[in-house]
């Protein structure tokens, strides 16, 4: 079963039994989140979180919440500001600084971004946590859930396996952004 399977069984009982269960959504930047926001905004009580301390320069991150912020206004969703944590993310990564995009870098930086949004999704009493992350054709959304449903089960709060680049998500997003006029960045966030 894939991941967009899982999520279609999840969504699928939500409805059966007329639950929109409360979900934290870590969001990369306001790219991503269009299409995803758009998939579950009408199957879950969502809130999204913008926690990417592997953002730099700190006037990047700034710009890239501040149309995070734009959009959610928009379309009406509640959004949570994560801490810069820059600093954080560097030690997290210390010794990985030369592997490539997609490579062990980028499992810690998933690691740490969704570590911290089960926590909050904990403290929040949040039915569920997800990323907006495997919308991009540039992450592989298998490692990404992997980590996810291995955080949930450190903090016992269920992470809703997905990928959203499928059926054509990472096009919707585009297609949302333009709409939007929402600024598009060149790179995924860390300038190592």
């Amino acid at each position: 079963m894939n991941y967009s399977e899982k999520m279609q069984e999840v969504i699928d009982l939500n409805r059966k039994y007329g639950i929109k269960p409360a979900l934290l959504l870590h969001s990369c930047c306001a790219v991503c989140a269009s299409s995803v926001i758009e998939t579950l905004v009408k199957d879950f009580d969502l809130t999204l979180f913008y926690y990417n301390p592997n953002i730099m320069p700190k006037e990047e991150y700034l710009h890239r919440l501040s149309e995070q912020k734009r959009y959610c206004k928009e379309v009406g969703v509640r959004i949570i500001e994560g801490e810069y944590e820059n600093q954080v993310f560097l030690d997290f990564v210390k010794g990985l600084e030369n592997e490539p995009e997609g490579g062990a870098r980028c499992r810690k930086c998933f690691e740490l971004r969704l570590d911290r949004t089960a926590q909050l999704a904990k403290a929040g009493s949040f039915s569920y946590f997800c990323t907006t992350l495997s919308v991009s054709p540039h992450k592989n959304a298998d490692v990404i859930n992997e980590v996810g449903e291995s955080i949930g089960r450190k903090y016992n709060i269920k992470f809703l396996p997905s990928d959203f680049k499928k059926h054509n998500g990472f096009k919707r997003s585009n297609e949302l952004a333009a709409q939007y006029n929402i600024y598009r960045q060149n790179y995924c966030g860390c300038k190592l």
